[in-house]
């Protein structure tokens, strides 16, 4: 069974693999670690390996390793769905929400983020597979929520992220990347700090980095198969 250090530089080899695939510079994919149900002990494995950014869905299993791992300089993500009692914690102790679908959860941010504190940055699910079961705006709701986040202090629109459907084709996937990467071209006019598209995952990486993902959020690959959550 592979360890985690040699997981991740095979997943960084792909990415760097797609990256040329698709004639883009290397090192313009970022690596969020998606390390939901894992212990704090394969956090800091992946952290001796050079990993610096992870990413969490579930907050009382996140604010353990938060507190357990804050010897280290780490970059936490929430991207995983935010409800309001939730906002005051995710405000307080993370650097990225990639999951705001609606306003209120936005302005929630700004207020509960410390002013002394460097911008908390979030980005806009989209649903971009239009799944009835799936968080996000509808695509063309984009725009209108973007221009209603950017004015909010404490908090800085970054880009958009998504989940396209798990049973899509290589085409189909292809195609709703591309989709993602066209929302983001029309918003970005909108403030030069929109730059992030944050999209792709285990199975679906190379099709992602192909139309333009920023930042590919990776679990499985990295640490095995998913845990359930104690």
């Amino acid at each position: 069974m592979a360890s985690i250090v040699e997981n991740i530089q095979r997943t960084l080899t792909r990415i760097r693999e797609a990256e040329d695939h698709a004639g883009r510079a290397p090192g313009s994919v970022k690596l969020l670690a998606v390390s939901k149900t894992r212990s704090p002990d394969e956090v800091r494995e992946a952290h001796s390996a050079g990993l610096r950014a992870f990413g969490e869905n579930y907050l009382q299993d996140a604010m353990t390793k938060v507190e357990a791992l804050a010897d280290l300089t780490l970059e936490w993500h929430f991207i995983g769905p935010l409800q309001s009692n939730k906002t005051r914690a995710v405000a307080s102790h993370f650097d990225w929400v990639h999951s705001v679908d609606r306003l209120k959860i936005a302005q929630r941010l700004s207020d509960q983020r410390a002013p002394e504190r460097a911008p908390l940055n979030l980005c806009i699910q989209v649903n971009i597979s239009a799944e009835g079961s799936k968080s996000g705006v509808a695509a063309d709701e984009v725009y209108a929520l973007a221009q209603q986040i950017l004015p909010l202090p404490n908090v800085a629109l970054r880009g958009l992220m998504a989940i396209p459907a798990a049973d899509l084709s290589e085409a189909e996937q292809h195609q709703a990347f591309a989709r993602m990467q066209r929302l983001l071209e029309q918003i970005q006019p909108l403030s030069p700090g929109i730059d992030t598209l944050s999209m792709g995952m285990s199975d679906d990486l190379e099709a992602a980095v192909a139309e333009g993902a920023t930042m590919v959020r990776i679990g499985t690959a990295l640490f095995g198969p998913r845990r359930p959550l104690n």
